[in-house]
């Protein structure tokens, strides 16, 4: 009987340590909010202005003000790093200590905020060039700082970095499982702000949107 109950407790215990395991393995996969379907996407793909992009040459990154406060002494990168991670310990002033983070553009999971960049789906110089060039301060603002659709992603730093200010007709993430979703979010936002695209930038998103 002692035995018995000796083998029944080392096997919970082991599953346990199991489950422990797994539920620490797992990546966080939070997604932004307002993903149109594959058809709600096509159709606000197609009704999209195609004109070609202008007004480069005067972008300036801080014409769209960020990162701005949001709640207490939380600015948007630090809301976004707390709403994609996993068990994301924050300090006093709001500054992610700790956590998970999973990366959908390249699939790697980080456990230091520091390996994460906070990217705009369609980057500001690519919504300058493509209508935001017109809009006001205010508005820009409000663009550079979207918690409500698919415009801000906590990815890996470097991944990032090599996107730059590129549109899906020269960049596109390098897992290819997730291009269905890249181009679903990349055109709700510029369906969303009333963006322009360009002929090799609908092309490309016609191709990923393919995938899915």
């Amino acid at each position: 009987m002692v035995r018995t109950l000796r083998a029944a407790v080392a096997v919970a215990a082991t599953t346990v340590a199991t489950l422990a395991v797994t539920l620490v393995a797992s990546p966080a996969q939070a997604t932004p909010p307002n993903i149109p379907s594959y058809s709600t996407a096509l159709s606000r793909l197609n009704s999209l202005t195609v004109a070609a992009e202008s007004h480069h040459s005067t972008y300036n990154r801080d014409l769209f003000p960020h990162w701005i406060t949001i709640t207490g002494s939380c600015n948007t990168r630090e809301q976004v790093l707390k709403r994609d991670g996993t068990s994301v310990v924050v300090d006093s002033s709001c500054a992610a200590t700790s956590g998970r983070w999973y990366s959908p553009y390249d699939g790697a999971t980080w456990s230091a905020a520091s390996d994460v960049d906070i990217d705009h789906m369609v980057p500001l110089a690519e919504a300058w060039s493509s209508g935001a060039w017109a809009w006001t301060t205010s508005r820009r603002q409000t663009y550079a700082n979207d918690l409500g659709g698919p415009e801000l992603w906590a990815v890996t730093d470097n991944v990032n970095q090599s996107k730059s200010d590129q549109d899906p007709a020269t960049w596109q993430p390098p897992l290819s499982s997730f291009r269905c979703t890249y181009a679903r979010a990349w055109i709700q936002v510029k369906y969303y702000y009333g963006l322009t695209v360009d002929s090799a930038e609908k092309s490309a998103l016609n191709g990923m949107l393919a995938t899915c």
